[in-house]
Formats: structure tokens, sequence, C-alpha cells
């Protein structure tokens, strides 16, 4: 599952940098003009302008070329996010593959995956090393500047930016937004990129506001009538235990109920870590996914659980 989520993420991160200059999309600021598919995509404000079309005949090309395209994107999209959950978010989301990168650039240098996690996650073969910080803060630099380089591309004609980069004749303008965006983008990168998935990231909050609010959405589902078992749960690459969670690069707890699982991305790593430890158990795995009537069964099983935990604390106090 890793090997095919890794080929689409390097493959939507590939088409993310290329498709300004290849004008499959960007917004020309110069000529107020989009690019789409290679194509000048227009409105028909030009030629209503020139008379050559009436105002009826405008409104109607503005809607089916702007405002139906954008609902029919709008509503694929977040129909995958009601059934699947943040599915963009783990398997094609070019700021979510730079997070996983930079996890393993810092768990290298302290043994955590976050700054602000409290404790180390061990994983076998990795010992932390204080060499690995000035690559990290490295990384972060130049994902920096390629975030907010290729950001200002689909503003700009991309053989400007880049030319006037090489040529050192960008303009004021340009270089503002080049040492401010890249500075943001550092920052947030070495300090907030798990806090900006979380919270920050409009696209992704959308998607799991809509699969929060579909009973029938795709879940991690826990079999928790085998939940001691956990206990004996270790890898080859997490041998401490709890292989599910240290796997997780949320920083969730895989095992806990869907609305403490809000930010999940789907990405599946803690089902494959269950897997192979349940594997070398010769058991079947403890987590898996589950969707439609299994999802809702799962969520009931989940409340049900919850009411029972807490009336069990409530005749404790």
């Amino acid at each position: 599952m890793q090997r095919r989520r890794l080929f689409f993420q390097l493959g939507f991160f590939a088409l993310f940098l290329l498709a300004p200059a290849l004008n499959l999309l960007r917004f020309d600021l110069h000529e107020a003009q989009l690019w789409f598919l290679g194509q000048r995509w227009s409105l028909g404000i030009d030629a209503f302008r020139a008379g050559e079309i009436s105002a009826n005949q405008a409104a109607i090309q503005i809607f089916v070329r702007a405002f139906l395209p954008a609902i029919a994107l709008i509503a694929a999209f977040l129909a995958v996010a009601w059934k699947y959950g943040r599915l963009y978010c783990g398997w094609l989301c070019p700021h979510f593959t730079l997070v996983e990168t930079l996890n393993a650039a810092l768990h290298r240098a302290c043994g955590k995956l976050s700054i602000w996690d409290k404790h180390t996650t061990r994983r076998a073969g990795v010992k932390p090393s204080a060499r690995w910080w000035p690559v990290f803060f490295a990384l972060c630099a130049v994902f920096g500047f390629l975030w907010a380089i290729t950001l200002l591309t689909y503003l700009l004609p991309p053989a400007e930016i880049w030319g006037g980069l090489l040529a050192g004749t960008l303009t004021p303008n340009e270089a503002r937004f080049l040492i401010a965006g890249s500075l943001i983008f550092t920052l947030e990168f070495a300090f907030a990129r798990h806090l900006f998935c979380r919270f920050g990231c409009a696209v992704g909050l959308f998607q799991s506001l809509v699969w929060m609010a579909n009973p029938k959405g795709m879940v991690v589902a826990f079999d928790r009538d085998h939940a001691r078992d956990c206990r004996t749960c270790t890898t080859a690459t997490y041998p401490q235990g709890s292989a599910c969670d240290n796997g997780c690069p949320m920083r969730l707890h895989p095992r806990n109920i869907k609305r403490m699982m809000f930010s999940c991305v789907q990405c599946g790593q803690c089902l494959d870590s269950c897997e192979e430890t349940r594997t070398a158990q010769s058991r079947e795995p403890l987590l898996e996914w589950k969707v439609g009537a299994d999802a809702v069964r799962e969520t009931l099983r989940q409340r049900k659980a919850e009411r029972e935990a807490a009336a069990v604390l409530e005749r404790k106090v």
C-alpha cells in the first residue's frame, strides 16, 4: 500500500511543480488570463466589451465556463471526502508529502517526528544524531523557497520568474514575495507543519467536516474484543510497541474513536503496522478500514464503549 501511495504522492508532486510551466493551470496577472490544460480559458468578457456578444450570452458563458466547472469540481472533491475522508491529504497533497519527508529527517536528528512531541519515537536502525539538525533545517529552507517560487509561477509566467531569478533581474515586488514567502514557509515546515495540516489547512478542514458528518464514511476500525493483544504489538520498525500510534504521521492514536480522529489522512500506515505485527503472530489484524454499514456499526460500538466507560467512571466517583 505504501509503495502505491508514494507513487501517487510523487506523481502529484511533480504535477504541482510543473503545471504552471506546462500551462496546465495558472493565472497570468500580466494578461489577466487563466490558462487551463494548455489553452487560454476565456469567460467571454472581452467579447462582450467589444460588442460581439450580448449581455445574456456573456452571462451564460460565465456560468458555463466558470461557475459550473467550479461547482462540479468542488462537488466531486467533497463526494470523495464524504465517503473516504481526507484521502487527498494522505495520497496526493504535495504539502503532506513534504511533511512526511521532514518527519523522517527530524527523527534522525532528535528521535521525534515533531519538535512539539513530548516523547521520542524509537525506530529500529535509527539512532538520533545532532549531525542531522543542519540537514533538517536546510530541507525546511529549500522546501520553503521551492514553495514560494512555485506559487509565484502560478500567478506570473514561469519563464519570467525563473529567468529573472537566474539573471538577478527580478522586480522588487517579485523579490519581496519570494523572500517573505520563503521565510514563512520555512518556519511553517520547521515548527508548525502538523499543526497546519490539522487546523490551518482549509482543504483538509472541509474534508474532515464532510467526513465527520457521514456515519458511513470510511473509518479505521479497531477490534476491541482482542484489545489486550496490543500489549505484544511490535514490529521490526517499532520494537518498543504501539506500532500503529508511533507510525501515524499526524501524531494520532488510530485505535481511538472517530471524533478523536478528525484529522486522519487515511494514509494506512497504522493498518500496515498492525498487519505486520499480527502476521508475525499468525493472527488477523486488529485494525482495518470499514466503510458503509460496517462503518456505522463501528461508530455504534464506539459510542457504546464510550458510554460504558463513562458509567464506570461515574460509579468510581
